[in-house]
């Protein structure tokens, strides 16, 4: 008898346990301006590029401090040691246009591949990547400005994202 009792028990308890588990629709969270993530094809760059590029799409205009509705466009300049945004918004918080630059950053293996063919006995020591973004353009600009040494001679080339010298 004890034992039809303890088995009831367990498994009325059982039983609410289960029905308490709720099955949601999954959630997805785009980005506000996932255009501009789109435009600057921010999974091909370095992490703390990625990163920081990221943090401009979500940034919420309305709900920062900054924000004034009297204003049309809003500059917020977004910073690691590394490189800095310069991100205009509307004032409805869309992404208007951006700014960036970024110090030393790992070079794209065509950009690397083609500084390697033009100039073999040379050696990178500093790059800048700059990006420019414009709302109305489907790609965003990039060109990377690489220092090249080969003994005491040194010289600086320009190049965009697939290794095209400018």
């Amino acid at each position: 008898m004890k034992k039809t009792i303890l088995i009831l028990l367990v498994v009325a308890i059982s039983n609410q346990v289960y029905s308490q588990i709720i099955k949601l629709p999954e959630v997805v969270i785009t980005a506000v301006n996932y255009k501009y993530l789109n435009a600057v094809d921010s999974d091909k760059n370095a992490l703390t590029v990625q990163m920081l590029e990221e943090k401009v799409a979500m940034f919420d205009l309305k709900s920062s401090e900054y924000y004034n509705d009297e204003y049309d466009t809003h500059y917020v300049s977004f910073y690691i040691p590394d490189g800095k945004i310069l991100a205009a918004y509307d004032k409805n918080g869309k992404l208007i246009r951006t700014i960036e630059k970024f110090k030393n950053v790992k070079l794209p293996e065509k950009v690397r591949e083609a500084i390697a063919k033009r100039f073999p006995n040379w050696t990178m020591t500093s790059d800048v990547y700059k990006v420019d973004f414009h709302k109305n353009n489907v790609v965003a600009k990039k060109q990377y400005k690489v220092r090249l040494e080969n003994g005491d001679k040194r010289m600086k080339v320009k190049l965009d994202e697939k290794g095209n010298f400018e």
